[in-house]
């Protein structure tokens, strides 16, 4: 099995063409929850320039993710093994080293042209989450904006727009520890720049789970529970990990697009069904300590009368 790959530039070609990609996102969204986009209109410079600011910035952090906790987990177990001792994997860290950027907190200063890059690069991967999001719109049945409506409480917030820079190290013991544990996205639609060369990711299809290849300057796009939700079901959010690597420094730039946390959640397609209308904040509250856990029971929670 092998993840979609869905050149984009189509959506603007011929009237079979558009048809024929409009499927593919559909087919993507439905069957998948995982695709790449190629020819998705980010410039090759702007990624270019992507790859290398966050190399240099990691550069400036990897001495203190060698003192995290993760990297001194591993070299006691490691050390344990070698007194003879059992060694247990870990199942409650990441081997991971990550900052995040959205549009109040503060970016890194370096390299010089970090923050200059990454706001370019933020702008062009919002506007084509919109437009992904529009091509879902269509396949749904629905107006179109009707998602971002949604998202921002029909215009009266701003969606929140995140981006979380990962870098997984080269690991000695990729048996004993997660590059990044199994889990759904809380939000809306994820879009991955991820590294070409070292890969790891992996999604969780029919059982199986299905490497989503390295592919040079694409864009992977998945879907998180919101739009599972909007979508009544028939997009489900889908399981994903990073598994560590022996060899090589695994780059991974995620940028989310998600409701406002002011903004009200409920389905957008059909009638009835098992998900409930909640406020996309209180979801989060509940996402943050069962990130790691089954997702029908979040949807439970917030579905839940409110106590006195």
């Amino acid at each position: 099995m092998v993840v979609p790959v869905i050149d984009f530039s189509k959506l603007d070609g011929t009237a079979a063409e558009r048809a024929e990609t409009m499927a593919q996102i559909d087919n993507g969204c439905e069957e998948w929850g995982f695709f790449q986009l190629v020819n998705h209109g980010v410039p090759k410079e702007l990624l270019d320039r992507v790859k290398k600011v966050c190399l240099e910035s990691y550069r400036l952090r990897e001495a203190a993710f060698m003192e995290s906790e993760p990297v001194r987990t591993l070299e006691g177990l490691m050390a344990a093994e070698r007194r003879g001792e059992a060694a247990a994997p870990v199942d409650d860290m990441d081997w991971e080293d990550i900052f995040y950027l959205h549009d109040d907190n503060q970016w890194p200063s370096n390299p010089p042209e970090f923050k200059e890059t990454m706001r370019e690069y933020r702008a062009a991967l919002r506007g084509l989450a919109e437009r992904v999001m529009e091509a879902m719109d269509e396949n749904l049945g629905l107006d179109k904006g009707r998602m971002r409506r949604a998202f921002t409480g029909d215009g009266r917030h701003a969606p929140f727009f995140g981006t979380k820079v990962s870098h997984y190290p080269p690991c000695p013991r990729p048996d004993l520890i997660t590059g990044l544990r199994a889990h759904t996205d809380a939000g809306g639609v994820i879009l991955l720049f991820q590294d070409d060369r070292v890969g790891g990711l992996q999604v969780l299809r029919g059982g199986e789970w299905v490497d989503v290849q390295p592919l040079a300057d694409a864009i992977v796009v998945n879907t998180g529970d919101q739009v599972e939700v909007l979508s009544n079901g028939r997009y489900r959010s889908a399981w994903h990990r990073v598994l560590p690597m022996r060899d090589g420094n695994r780059r991974s730039v995620a940028s989310f697009y998600n409701p406002a946390f002011e903004a009200t959640i409920s389905p957008a397609v059909g009638a009835g069904g098992e998900y409930p209308e909640y406020v996309f904040g209180e979801y989060m509250d509940v996402y943050a300590k069962q990130k790691f856990d089954a997702k029908e029971p979040r949807f439970e929670a917030v579905k839940a009368p409110k106590s006195a």
